[in-house]
């Protein structure tokens, strides 16, 4: 147990419950830590056991002020989340160690995972919509779906008072909610029938890459969920959101969430680490995580901290209002801007100040996903009362709020707006002032310009000025305010300079923050109730996107309203929809054309301009939905909103923006109540309930995996072949031959390439004998699980620079015989001959995102040491937890200036007693004797090296 003991205490209101007080322990130095250092502390303190974690390092992490980017600290993170088939890898090497362990006479069962594991195999592949959408929209008007009349193109769909097209039987804005919540037409939707649109259940044509991608076919993936679902039932500690659960990604991620945990009475604070790259979203909700590569999470789920130098913590502090008319969208992108110039590369940010509380969790989750952007390990908003008020509807119910609340309270995690409350001190602290955030459109020409929507209608009147150029239109001033007379179905319209003829609602993809989905519905509400109206000869369109803005529109009940403005959904591919986006009336094109009107488009989202709209149209702006819909209703973007009204009311009275803009308080009320208790609702239910396919699944049950010989998939890796109770003292590497002379940046994808196999690659040939052809082959990634084909992958990137070689490919010389061969057939002459090998390297070797058989690869091609000049810092640790000794060149010495060719045979010597960075004397076969130095940074490693890496390490501690 660990040596703080005495630090548990009962928490009061509920004395059931148990916790470290780490407030306690701390003292004072604890109130001055930034709270996701204090959830680091917490996590020292409970798992310390004086060897993987020491006092030492609980101590380190209390004096982070003087102690941050100068120490290396060890986290046990409470959990796991693995994506899809990164989770492969880690459940077949349980699987082969309950097998070891059996062999060397321990008892198998015993062989689980350490910390809770989560596995989403709901793939992300598939696309978007194929599913998710389907599973939220509503079945227009219940019953049979029928194929809707296809509109005229050159008529503007729906600008009459019939029922919207989008559902047929829809009674007002509350009848698409409640069909929203009816099961729609999905549940055969994987059995091979055709992608349908979820507002039209037209069939859409499936695009190639589709196909392509839909990896999750059950059929080609049966043997792999088979081999989840046999885990998920043998192994303790392991739950599994199956596929076809069909919600989007983050909903998933924060399904899984705990926020504290409360094992068997036991409070802690959550904290994850995951392969998934939104990982780092949880922090939005207070919970300490992000992203690492499968090797590190193997290593925690065998129980093994991970390390990090202790971070600096950056301290974002929001102050100020926001301004009605700024949208989440603005608000992340100005903050992530901030931080971008900030300089947070490698650290740490921690969000604090009284504007924190005005930021909603979808707010927060987007900031924290987008922390590659501006480079931050992870952004850190601690639990305080709006998280609270989420977590009620995301599913926790009152009891379990209560004690997450008082505990987080009592470790003083737990953020209060109250001036009393002591910030923690920052290494530093950047500004943001959510007052100076105003909402921006981009135009007329580049999206690089940006004109603030206050400034539009002077800086339209200035394009108008200006020579043609970027920004100009050079319109003489005479002509500047043109009025061009058009008759349109019978109406009389008048088009002058500036007028919206395109308006386009695109869910933006860069930034899915779909609340702002959800501002231009509620607005497009406002305006039908007050009588707002957009001109028929606008081409309006609504293009959602992702199924999660789809969930949000149709369970938020505004469809309907945005239909009613002509914002028809398009955009699916499906024909109905595509049919929509007619080009422009001719009568309107004729007018502009005659009257050289320089006539406008507003669209949301995407970057580009070009292509997408008409040729007739000169200006484009880019806004956020909510203005787009503002600018279609007003009809022109010479406006300035402040001082002109929109229009006219039912009433006779002026309708002015402010009048009709939701309010940032609406907003975070409906999305909270609609959209996500009703997502987070049928996510439960479909998790209660399973999936009928996979509820059908047949798996094992019995201790060990029943592996299938013929499997291409799936196979016992060879990593615990000679498992001994006791680790043997490490071996000298005799007359070693150079398996590959690599230069310099070589990165783990040179080493282990995870996308598709090459036709002529040794992995290639070992799928043709058994039987499968190229088509079936599919990619180095999907076949993680079978050691046969990623040792054949190893080194077989067609970009491979080997020194024998001379130019790139995945080929080198076996020195025995002479000959070029691939790298696997290499590898394995030597190993029939009994020769070890050796890789030699220069600098920055492994660079790259961690791959775990950037490690596993080398290994099983019978590789004993790296010998580089430097190292990438994570593949050198993920070498040892192999079992690979990585070895560095001295200072200023390389391959070149010892005059090695790499032809030699090494021998290199190991004593008995390795410590942390010592000296090593190899020798060669030509007579030349030199040092190099063993890069084990502590005795921890040095530990991990003698067993044979951290798998053999761990399933000897399971004898």
């Amino acid at each position: 147990g660990s040596p703080y003991q005495p630090a548990i205490e009962a928490l009061e209101s509920h004395p059931e419950k148990k916790f470290y007080n780490v407030s306690k322990l701390g003292g004072a130095k604890y109130d001055t830590l930034p709270y996701s250092i204090r959830v680091l502390f917490e996590s020292s303190v409970r798992n310390c056991d004086s060897f993987l974690v020491k006092e030492t390092d609980a101590m380190n992490i209390l004096d982070w002020k003087t102690k941050q980017n100068r120490v290396e600290v060890p986290f046990c993170p409470a959990r796991v989340v693995l994506q899809d088939f990164t989770g492969i890898p880690a459940m077949v090497d349980f699987a082969a160690m309950r097998e070891a362990v059996r062999n060397a006479g321990g008892d198998p069962v015993k062989v689980n995972p350490a910390c809770p594991t989560d596995l989403t195999v709901d793939h992300s592949l598939q696309i978007d919509f194929s599913k998710c959408a389907i599973q939220n929209a509503p079945n227009p008007g219940g019953g049979e779906a029928k194929a809707p009349a296809r509109l005229s193109p050159l008529r503007p769909p729906l600008r009459k008072a019939a029922p919207c097209r989008a559902h047929g039987g829809c009674r007002g804005s509350c009848g698409a909610g409640e069909a929203a919540r009816s099961p729609g037409p999905c549940s055969a939707q994987i059995e091979n029938t055709p992608i349908l649109c979820p507002f039209h259940l037209q069939p859409l044509p499936e695009p190639e890459t589709v196909l392509k991608n839909q990896e999750m076919e059950f059929g080609r993936n049966r043997e792999r969920l088979q081999f989840f679902k046999w885990s998920s039932k043998v192994f303790e500690n392991i739950s599994i959101i199956p596929p076809e659960t069909g919600t989007a990604h983050q909903v998933n991620l924060e399904y899984l969430s705990r926020v504290v945990f409360d094992m068997k009475n036991f409070l802690h604070p959550d904290s994850v680490v995951g392969t998934d790259s939104h990982t780092t979203m949880v922090n939005g909700l207070g919970i300490l995580g992000w992203g690492v590569g499968g090797i590190e999470t193997e290593a925690v789920m065998l129980g093994m901290p991970l390390t990090l130098t202790l971070p600096e913590v950056v301290g974002c502090q929001l102050t100020g209002t926001v301004s009605p008319f700024a949208t989440s969208i603005d608000i992340v992108l100005s903050i992530t801007k901030h931080l971008r110039q900030a300089d947070v590369a490698g650290k740490f940010v921690e969000f604090f100040g009284s504007g924190v509380s005005q930021l909603s969790i979808a707010d927060r989750t987007t900031i924290a996903n987008m922390c590659p952007e501006y480079g931050a390990i992870l952004s850190f908003f601690p639990v305080d009362n709006v998280t609270l008020k989420h977590l009620k509807h995301t599913g926790f119910d009152k009891a379990k709020l209560e004690v997450t609340e008082a505990y987080l309270k009592a470790v003083k995690l737990f953020r209060s707006d109250e001036s009393s409350s002591r910030e923690p001190e920052y290494s530093q602290v950047v500004q943001v002032s959510l007052s100076s955030i105003i909402p921006y459109v981009s135009g007329p020409k580049r999206s690089q310009d940006r004109v603030a929507v206050n400034n539009m209608k002077s800086d339209f009147q200035a394009c108008l000025n200006e020579k043609s150029g970027v920004k100009g239109f050079q319109i003489a001033a005479e002509k500047q305010n043109d009025v061009v007379p058009v008759q349109y179905e019978g109406n009389e319209y008048k088009l002058s300079h500036g007028c919206v003829v395109i308006a386009a609602v695109i869910s933006c993809t860069n930034n899915c923050n779909p609340s702002v989905m959800l501002a231009a519905g509620l607005l497009a509400k406002k305006a039908v109730e007050a009588g707002l109206v957009v001109k028929p000869y606008i081409r309006t369109s609504l293009s959602p996107g992702s199924g999660m803005v789809t969930h949000y529109l149709s369970s938020s009940g505004v469809l309907p309203y945005l239909s009613k403005l002509g914002f028809e959904v398009v955009g699916y591919g499906c024909s109905t929809c595509v049919g929509n986006t007619a080009p422009l009336p001719e009568a309107i094109r004729n007018a502009i054309k005659q009257g050289d009107i320089v006539a406008c488009g507003v669209l949301s989202g995407t970057k580009t301009f070009e292509g997408c709209l008409c040729d007739c149209v000169r200006a484009n702006y880019l806004a956020s939905p909510p203005l787009v819909v503002a600018y279609a209703i007003a009809g022109t973007v010479h406006i300035d909103f402040d001082t002109e009204p929109l229009g006219t009311g039912s009433d006779g009275k002026s309708i002015y923006l402010r009048d009709i803009w939701p309010t940032r308080q609406e907003l975070h009320t409906v999305e909270e109540e609609c959209v996500i208790s009703s997502m987070f609702k049928e996510l439960k239910e479909k998790m209660e309930k399973g999936n009928k396919r996979w509820n059908l699944l047949e798996a094992p049950e019995s201790t060990l995996f029943p592996w299938d010989l013929k499997s291409t998939y799936i196979r016992c890796p060879s990593f615990f072949d000679k498992l001994a109770k006791e680790a043997a003292p490490p071996q000298a590497v005799e007359n070693a031959h150079v398996l590959l002379f690599l230069g310099d940046s070589v990165t783990t994808d040179h080493i282990s390439p995870a996308g598709s196999i090459a036709r002529s690659s040794a992995a290639a040939k070992y799928l043709t004998s058994k039987g499968l052809t190229p088509r079936e082959f599919n990619s180095y990634g999907a076949r993680r699980g079978n050691d046969a084909v990623m040792t054949r992958g190893t080194f077989a990137n067609i970009k491979l620079l080997n020194k024998f070689i001379g130019k790139p490919a995945p080929k080198t010389v076996h020195f025995p015989s002479g000959q070029t061969v691939d790298v696997f057939e290499a590898a394995e002459l030597y190993q029939k001959e009994g020769i070890p090998v050796i890789i030699l390297a220069g600098k920055k070797y492994g660079l790259g995102s961690s791959r775990d058989w950037a490690a596993k690869g080398p290994f099983l091609l019978g590789v004993k040491a790296v010998l580089a000049e430097s190292y990438e810092k994570v593949h050198r640790s993920q070498l040892i937890g192999i079992g690979i000794a990585p070895l560095q060149f001295r200072p200023g010495e390389n391959p070149s200036t010892l005059g090695l060719t790499g032809r030699e045979q090494f021998s290199i010597l190991f004593p008995p007693d390795l410590s942390p960075r010592m000296t090593l004397d190899i020798k060669t076969s030509t007579g030349k004797v030199f040092s190099v130095i063993a890069l084990f940074e502590n005795s921890m490693e040095i530990t991990l090296y003698k067993n044979g890496g951290s798998l053999n390490f761990v399933a000897r501690r399971f004898l």
